[in-house]
């Protein structure tokens, strides 16, 4: 049979379960998206900007069991989409990008678009391929949907030239996928020692990320079995419920929240599920790891990257929590109670709220307010979504996530600019929940003109801008070490005109009397189909623990002669003016 390569990769993609894909069309794929077009399973969606369309791809495989897909031109789209596909790549999230390329059957010098895609991709991609004949397209696409989800997920790249997509080719089959998933490889001797340790610890901890997100249940079963308090890395927030006794929060040094800060002192040992003890989760490598620490994570590489360990345990944390619980039930008979514990951690939470609750910001939005009632309003299964900035950190200190993948943002790569696509994307995707961004206004700048897209395609997400004028991460880091913001200070935004702009609801959230009235108003637009934006007057005067503990942290690691100068520097500038 003969067959185009349009027609060969649609139909891939529709046997690995895309169900979007976002990009622009171009010269060199029009073929595919004209093939997409006609898709009875999947729906082509066109975005404003590939780096867009990458975050909202990430949004896609990080909150459904699909993934994400992306089908962009060659070159200019490719380097547009660049940060969202490496975003992906360092937070471990599957990605598909299908990128057209130039003629192969020519040898013409300088065609447009001409690159080497591939080097450009290399580092930021699990594997790249370049399709040589229409008979390899279906095989590559399987090959690259499997190279992206198992193991440590990642995005990975496919080219292909726009002479095979136009052109017919005579294939010997067409197969459906199979999912044939490796055979994991269960060390029962490990388990079993990371069990006995478990067993003899005074007052064992756990430190869980995303990779433990699909095994939320046996989780919390261990930590109950355990009594031991359970702390989150920023990307694996949502992997363990805020409402749970053992919760304690983000990060467990003087960067985490009181209750973390607190309980994980008294830690003699530290069980750490799915994370890779990367920078933003440490607190900037500021935490102090007990030697008895047990690692659990799919990715061998991370064992003893940062922090020695005494047993590793390679796989998947929902096939291997269960074991290691099983294993340590043979030893310990009972569940352990910790009453004491618990109080502890209860009572530093409501004392941290209460502090943050009794914080004066004058005309302006208080966080903690802000964030008590947006809890208030959202059931369980709704859907947060942050940008990078100051904003993160409030929301993780001061927002309660109850439920697992139901809470995204991004992390290692730490890319601004994710928050409106991805907040779309998961709306586009769960059209029946409350999705609400957090986002703020230097971050809203790079990408709100995507709010076009949600307004062309009827997608209603509520996106909650924190209007201060500044990029007050940076700004707030900036004021301790130089008491200058050099480059720092944002333009006038008129947040309302972008809002007529693109088409979609504005809402202005002045001060704390009117939090409940614009939440309530902005839920309301929401349900009834329109996208909205929600102007919020924030106060940024308090800092937050992890602002406070990482500054810390990077300070005492300058000599004396350094620690001099910046103090020096500052106490000049301030009295100066």
């Amino acid at each position: 049979m003969k067959k185009t390569g349009a027609w060969l990769a649609t139909y891939a993609l529709e046997q690995v379960g895309v169900k979007y894909t976002f990009g622009i069309p171009g010269v060199h794929n029009t073929e595919l998206y004209d093939e997409l077009n006609k898709s009875k399973l999947i729906e082509p969606m066109l975005v404003t900007h590939e780096g867009g369309g990458a975050f909202m791809a990430d949004a896609i495989s990080r909150t459904t069991d699909g993934i994400g897909c992306m089908v962009i031109v060659p070159a200019a789209g490719v380097t547009h989409a660049a940060s969202g596909i490496a975003e992906a790549h360092l937070d471990g999230i599957p990605m598909l990008v299908i990128s057209g390329g130039v003629r192969t059957d020519t040898q013409r010098a300088y065609q447009l678009h001409d690159m080497d895609q591939h080097a450009l991709l290399a580092p930021i991609t699990k594997a790249c391929f370049k399709i040589s004949h229409q008979d390899q397209i279906i095989e590559t696409i399987y090959q690259a949907y499997n190279i992206a989800t198992q193991g440590e997920p990642g995005p990975v790249f496919i080219e292909l030239p726009v002479n095979l997509q136009l052109f017919s080719a005579e294939i010997n089959s067409i197969a459906p996928y199979e999912k044939n998933a490796p055979a994991s490889i269960i060390d029962q001797h490990s388990i079993e020692q990371a069990a006995q340790i478990l067993s003899q610890a005074k007052q064992p901890g756990i430190f869980a990320g995303w990779g433990a997100r699909h095994a939320s249940g046996p989780l919390k079963e261990l930590a109950q079995w355990l009594a031991s308090p359970v702390a989150t890395t920023l990307q694996g927030l949502s992997v363990f419920p805020a409402n749970h006794p053992l919760h304690t929060g983000m990060g467990m040094g003087i960067y985490s929240v009181p209750a973390s800060e607190n309980a994980f002192n008294k830690v003699d040992f530290l069980l750490a599920i799915g994370t890779r003890f990367s920078e933003i989760p440490t607190g900037s490598y500021g935490i102090s790891v007990p030697d008895d620490l047990i690692h659990l994570d799919i990715n061998p590489k991370v064992f003893n990257a940062n922090y020695p360990a005494k047993v590793c345990l390679e796989g998947d944390a929902e096939i291997l929590i269960p074991k290691l619980l099983d294993a340590l039930k043979k030893i310990q008979k009972q569940e352990r109670s910790n009453p004491s514990l618990i109080q502890a951690i209860q009572k530093d939470k409501l004392d941290y709220k209460k502090q943050w609750a009794q914080h004066d910001s004058r005309q302006r939005v208080n966080p903690a307010l802000f964030f008590k009632a947006l809890r208030q309003q959202l059931n369980d299964d709704d859907y947060l979504v942050c940008d990078d900035g100051n904003h993160t950190f409030l929301t993780a200190e001061l927002m309660a996530i109850h439920k697992s993948t139901h809470f995204i943002a991004p992390t290692d790569f730490n890319c601004m600019g994710y928050g409106v696509p991805a907040t779309i994307a998961t709306k586009l995707s769960h059209k029946d929940k409350n999705v609400v961004g957090i986002i703020g206004d230097g971050a809203f700048l790079m990408t709100c003109m995507e709010l076009i897209t949600a307004a062309k395609y009827a997608i209603a997400p509520i996106i909650c801008v924190f209007n201060d004028g500044e990029l007050s991460q940076i700004a707030q880091a900036q004021e301790i070490p130089y008491n200058r913001k050099t480059c720092s200070v944002l333009g006038a935004l008129d947040i309302s005109g972008v809002a007529q702009a693109c088409g979609v609801k504005y809402i202005h959230l002045e001060n704390n009397q009117t939090i409940d009235s614009a939440l309530q108003a902005a839920l309301k637009t929401s349900q009834q189909g329109q996208a909205v934006i929600v102007d919020v007057n924030i106060d940024y005067s308090k800092r937050t623990r992890f602002t406070q503990g990482t500054v810390k942290t990077n300070l005492k690691r300058f000599d004396l002669k350094t620690k001099a100068r910046f103090i020096g520097r500052a106490l000049v500038r301030k009295i100066s003016g």
